[in-house]
């Protein structure tokens, strides 16, 4: 869906509406609650928006699902995250606007050269966190795969979800070559950088019924009674 351009559409797409707390985003349109980052890509204000969305409780030790929302200015041809904080020996999970859809890709590398196609982890977009307009576009999807795994020989790593953890990105201002495929050869990265994001404010108890209403876009969410008090007060 592409959003009509304007400066609510903006707002919203940054989280600068009023469902931003601090560094807790409540998406209206998915119904996740986010723990987010912006990650500066220029000297300026320009920034790439990273948030994630876990259950709660989630099972300490143990793989879990994971949502990640990426919202990031027109300039970026394409956003990649690490889960295990590096560029190598871990999940990559790339994403980049196509028209007024999304591409995610699961990738991997073992050395610094262009990362391959990664059929270990499994990512679905969700649909209804897509969007796009003159200035920014986003995309939303969750991955199985991407908070356990093995990095180099049979080490194994397993992140935090009632804590920190490392996470790295990239971004690059080139399109991939072909863009409507997950599969496409990608340029390298014009910036890389690293963050301890904060997995104990991204608990969602309703993860998995989100996770399918988003999924089923005949399913509207409907906000927890307690939030939509909260809208219809600071509504004047």
């Amino acid at each position: 869906m592409r959003w009509n351009f304007g400066l609510a559409c903006v707002a919203a797409l940054l989280g600068l509406a009023s469902e931003a707390n601090a560094d807790v985003f409540r998406d209206p349109d998915t119904g996740f609650t986010f723990s987010q980052y912006n990650a500066p890509i220029t000297t300026g204000a320009s920034y790439i928006t990273f948030r994630i969305a876990v259950p709660s409780p989630a099972p300490s030790g143990q793989a879990f699902d994971v949502v990640l929302q990426v919202v990031a200015p027109v300039a970026a041809g394409w956003v990649g995250l690490a889960w295990g904080g590096s560029m190598t020996n871990n999940p990559l999970l790339l994403g980049w606007s196509n028209g007024a859809s999304a591409v995610a890709s699961m990738r991997r590398a073992a050395s610094h050269t262009a990362p391959a196609m990664d059929a270990g982890p499994s990512v679905q977009l969700l649909t209804k966190g897509i969007k796009s307009n003159g200035t920014h576009w986003q995309y939303t999807a969750k991955c199985t795969g991407c908070t356990q795994f093995t990095t180099t020989g049979t080490t194994s790593k397993t992140l935090n979800p009632a804590g920190t953890n490392r996470l790295a990105f990239a971004y690059s201002k080139t399109k991939p070559a072909q863009p409507a495929s997950s599969s496409s050869t990608i340029n390298v990265h014009d910036l890389f950088s690293y963050w301890d994001h904060d997995f104990a404010s991204a608990g969602n108890a309703q993860f998995a019924d989100l996770v399918a209403r988003n999924l089923n876009s005949s399913l509207a969410y409907v906000p927890p009674k307690d939030m939509r008090l909260r809208r219809k007060a600071t509504t004047t």
